[in-house]
């Protein structure tokens, strides 16, 4: 596991964050996380966890259903 909050603090996610939650969602087919599973999970500030989600969510990569994101 890497650094906690390797992004900035107003929560913008690096292209580097995102591919490697990407890459998570892939290696692990039917991962369903929350916002907080997903923070304790990749050690992310709530700002930079929501960022990442919202930003492959915005790819049509993710989707969330109620609280939670799965892929597509």
């Amino acid at each position: 596991m890497s650094s906690p909050d390797e992004t900035t603090t107003t929560g913008e996610a690096s292209a580097d964050l995102v591919a490697r939650v990407r890459a998570e969602f892939l290696e692990m087919p039917g991962l369903k996380l929350t916002v907080d599973q997903a923070m304790r999970l990749w050690s992310l500030a709530p700002a930079t966890c929501a960022a990442v989600l919202d930003a492959l969510a915005a790819t049509h990569f993710l989707t969330r259903r109620h609280d939670a994101y799965t892929r597509s």
